[in-house]
């Protein structure tokens, strides 16, 4: 196992469970109760991962779906949705939160200067950690779920970087990934931010819950990595029919259109459509990206449109000149062995047919 495949590996679920044991910190000091501390048994989960993957991948990735990405996101999201909730209780006072920051620095410093009189290094390292702790915990506590959330969004894509990938990924097909997530972290960032922040929401705690929802269903999408791989499939006569040819050949476009309308945009604008039509909310930004997700599902279902025309017209195309109708996609299996039969394979998908070959058969036939 390579050296730096280990570290990767080792350092990003790290990361994971930092920042999961943090937001389970911050429940446990906004409830007042010691029993949310089992939230983060939660973390054992991506320790038993990251074993398994160093024993039988070489703390490599797997092919269309991360383990470590998924298990993050079990661990963190929980946290998340009862700081949501109980943020109705919550208060915000410039004033005071920043007497008590004052006081805390007041603290902080009178620890430094006596450290002198401490019995040690060590004792003095415990009592400065006890001190920032404490001048942490003065922090707003909207400040903090806001914080959370924005860096869980962004430890999803340095980790998606950071962690190992398979030998079915290329280096390319990541930054693409890369990109794209960071597209869409920030989308989710704002649904998640702006319509919480709306004081008719908070009221309503049926509406807190269907928004947190909307907002988990779209995290799922972050662990998969269809959105850049071509489904791998061979030339046989289960796929010539026409909806796996079609499959075969679109696979990531199709993929890319179903998390828009089904993951995505569709259920943020089902979403803002509620909150403006049944509830009557409204505001601007509330109005400009439901304006936004209807051009954003419209195009969706227009590249849809223009990608089943266009397959149809090839189709119609290669049936005319008699040409063998097959998928012009990627070897169905990343395997060395099998190289050399796919690349004959493929080779007979585009060639056209030679001549009489359609009435002469194979020898091996």
């Amino acid at each position: 196992m390579e050296l730096m495949v280990l570290l990767n590996a080792l350092v990003t679920r790290l990361l994971f469970v930092l920042h999961s044991l943090i937001g389970v910190w911050r429940v446990t000091a906004v409830k007042k109760e010691s029993k949310y501390w089992l939230l983060a048994l939660l973390n054992l989960l991506l320790c038993l991962e990251t074993g398994l993957t160093l024993k039988f991948k070489q703390g490599r990735g797997y092919k269309w779906f991360s383990p470590a990405i998924f298990l993050y996101l079990i661990c963190t999201v929980p946290s998340l949705w009862l700081l949501e909730i109980h943020h109705g209780t919550q208060y915000c006072g410039n004033e005071p939160g920043a007497v008590q920051v004052n006081i805390s620095n007041q603290d902080f410093n009178q620890s430094r200067d006596s450290r002198h009189g401490s019995e040690g290094t060590g004792h003095h390292i415990i009592q400065t950690a006890k001190v920032l702790v404490n001048q942490l915990s003065t922090i707003c506590e909207t400040v903090w779920t806001l914080a959370l959330h924005q860096t869980f969004l962004l430890l999803l894509v340095v980790g998606r970087w950071l962690l190992p990938i398979g030998v079915e990924i290329t280096r390319d097909q990541l930054s693409q990934l890369l990109l794209l997530f960071v597209g869409t972290a920030a989308d989710i960032l704002e649904f998640a931010s702006e319509t919480l922040d709306i004081e008719d929401v908070r009221k309503n705690y049926t509406l807190i819950n269907a928004i947190l929802a909307v907002w988990t269903w779209s995290m799922l999408q972050f662990p998969l990595d269809l959105a850049v791989q071509h489904i791998g499939c061979k030339p046989t006569a289960s796929t010539k029919r026409i909806p796996s040819l079609l499959l075969c050949r679109y696979s990531s476009e199709l993929w890319n259109i179903g998390v828009s309308l089904f993951i995505q945009d569709g259920p943020f604008f089902i979403m803002r459509s509620i909150l403006m039509g049944h509830f009557r909310i409204f505001n601007q930004m509330l109005v400009f990206f439901t304006a936004k997700n209807i051009l954003v599902v419209t195009l969706q279902l227009y590249r849809l449109a223009v990608i089943t025309l266009d397959f149809r017209a090839t189709l119609l195309q290669k049936s005319r000149k008699g040409e063998v109708c097959c998928c012009p996609c990627e070897p169905y299996e990343a395997s060395t062995h099998a190289a050399s039969d796919q690349d004959t394979e493929m080779k007979e998908c585009f060639a056209p047919p030679a001549k009489g070959e359609s009435q002469a058969p194979s020898e091996d036939q």
